[in-house]
């Protein structure tokens, strides 16, 4: 497996600051019927990736979470990355234990993105998505605390060279499709 240098604390710490912010005052779920844990229940490949030593922060026997891996070879991800990521489903849509949704999820509308200067920002989530995300496609505007939360955690995470390696991946082939 793909060990990153963020550490288990430093997980567990960005875990509860995005534990107390949300994109919008209330269950972004109910303005679109819970699309996107939905479609992972009607969906069997829809799934994320945990970052790298992301897994050190959840039990591998939860109930409520199916492990896999992905090899780093078989699908896009930076050429640093060598070996398996561990690839994570919710069994339990649209309820899991919101204090356990890996960082992906939390971010959620939004992406980290890295601008040709090498400056964080923040976009809307831009990735094919077998859903619609009405604040995606809306453009809601987010809760400013969810932002500048998710915006402190990415700019944490980037300092692990294989996260800004993945952030900065996603970003090219962006600025390249764009």
């Amino acid at each position: 497996m793909i060990k990153g240098s963020t550490r288990k604390r430093t997980y567990r710490a960005i875990y509860r600051l995005l534990d107390r912010v949300s994109p919008v005052p209330f269950d972004c779920g109910l303005i679109c019927g819970a699309a996107c844990c939905i479609a992972a229940e009607q969906n069997e490949e829809l799934g994320i990736f945990l970052l790298p030593g992301e897994d050190k922060i959840h039990e591998r026997d939860a109930d409520w979470l199916s492990w896999g891996k992905l090899s780093t070879d078989e699908y896009e991800f930076p050429p640093s990355w060598h070996g398996d990521v561990f690839f994570v489903r919710c069994k339990t849509p649209p309820h899991c234990p919101r204090e356990m949704r890996p960082i992906q999820c939390r971010s959620f509308p939004l992406a980290p993105h890295l601008t040709p200067d090498g400056e964080l920002m923040l976009i809307y989530n831009d990735s094919d998505l077998p859903y619609c995300c009405p604040m995606i496609e809306d453009e809601t505007e987010l809760d400013p605390d969810f932002v500048q939360a998710t915006y402190t955690v990415w700019k944490h995470l980037i300092r692990d060279p294989l996260i800004y390696e993945m952030v900065k991946m996603q970003s090219d082939n962006r600025e390249e499709d764009g």
